[in-house]
């Protein structure tokens, strides 16, 4: 039984030129294509003055069958998205210093990299393609759980817990004004 299903991708990303005294550029994801190159470095499509518009490599956007609750949030929500999230390397000399770590429709997934702040991770718009695609996958395999109360568990007074003894036995054998003996 199929557990997952996988549509291939590319992010577009810009740099452009600031004019914040304090960075010389910034970089902004600006969409994704289903138009994918094959490759392992990203494709300039094109440079006017200050910016610059690069595609992606190919990345898998995964679909899971144990994730289809947060798919159907993402469905819910007024403007269902995409997330990719970008991972910066420093030390690179290329043109992006910048690697698609990985592409999700999961906004709990994608929470849980924003928390990190590690990455950078930005939201797009979830294209019509795409969005009948993940209705579909949610369609065929979104189990409704009921939702079920935890119970509190029974706590028992009389019991010993961690090794200490009751208070009310102790109270017992210090007496009305609390002078007794303690052994």
């Amino acid at each position: 039984m199929t557990t997952s299903e996988q549509c291939r991708i590319g992010i577009v990303l810009e740099r452009r030129d600031s004019d914040n005294p304090w960075i010389d550029h910034e970089w902004v994801t600006v969409g994704l294509t289903l138009e994918v190159v094959d490759g392992e470095d990203w494709v300039l499509l094109y440079e006017t003055n200050g910016l610059k518009r690069y595609l992606s490599p190919a990345v898998d956007l995964e679909l899971h069958r144990a994730e289809t609750e947060a798919y159907l949030y993402n469905l819910q929500s007024p403007e269902p998205s995409v997330f990719a999230v970008l991972r910066q390397d420093e030390e690179s000399d290329a043109a992006v210093p910048f690697d698609v770590h990985v592409v999700t429709v999961s906004p709990y997934e994608a929470q849980d990299y924003m928390d990190s702040s590690e990455e950078q991770v930005d939201r797009l718009n979830l294209p019509p393609d795409l969005k009948l695609w993940l209705e579909r996958f949610v369609e065929m395999y979104h189990v409704e759980q009921e939702f079920k109360k935890r119970k509190r568990d029974k706590v028992d007074i009389e019991e010993h817990k961690f090794g200490q003894e009751p208070l009310a036995d102790l109270r017992k054998r210090m007496g009305p004004n609390g002078s007794g003996s303690l052994h």
